[in-house]
């Protein structure tokens, strides 16, 4: 028997998330979106099942030591620059993806429950954003805090430094991060 589907293949799917998303992002959150906003039925398993088969298009995100930023998928267009990640650069992903949800939702003429649902649960890692009329502007109003702006700043060192040293590792490497070799007992 042969089954027909219109339903866009798990990769195209997970694409569209994480366009929409413009970060790295928790495979959660990427089939959460996903769910709440456009067809389908991308699943977690499907999704890590991309990263681990290193399916053309995905990679992982990294940490400054190039090793995978656990959780965390990433699109293989993104720069590298885009696909390091320091806590306060992943926070203020975070804060910026709950903007482009917001205003994508926002534009939508008939959301539904689903998407009303994901903002509700979005607005929680935001400051006064439960109890926020718009969403979005409590997200950029988060993102422009002296705070986190200058711990942005204080780590835009360690992240060049991190890319200069990436552009010398394999395409595999670049996508996926670096494996970490333990330390062997009794060698100095």
């Amino acid at each position: 028997m042969n089954y027909l589907s219109t339903l866009p293949s798990t990769a195209e799917q997970a694409r569209h998330a994480l366009l929409l998303l413009g970060s790295p992002a928790p495979a959660r959150l990427v089939v959460d979106v996903h769910g709440a906003l456009f067809d389908g039925d991308l699943s977690v398993p499907a999704l890590v099942g991309l990263v681990r088969g290193r399916v053309p298009g995905f990679g992982r995100a990294l940490i400054a030591d190039l090793t995978p930023a656990r959780g965390l998928i990433a699109l293989a267009e993104w720069p590298l620059d885009r696909r390091i990640v320091t806590p306060a650069v992943r926070r203020a992903d975070a804060l910026a993806r709950v903007v482009r949800i917001a205003e994508f939702v926002a534009a939508q003429p008939h959301s539904g429950r689903c998407a009303e649902r994901l903002l509700r649960e979005l607005a929680l890692g935001v400051p006064h954003g439960p109890e926020s009329l718009d969403l979005a502007e409590a997200a950029r109003a988060a993102l422009t805090d002296p705070r986190l702006t200058a711990q942005v700043a204080a780590e835009e060192p360690v992240r060049a430094a991190a890319v200069r040293r990436a552009t010398a590792l394999d395409e595999g490497q670049q996508l996926f991060g670096v494996s970490v070799v333990p330390h062997q007992r009794g060698r100095e």
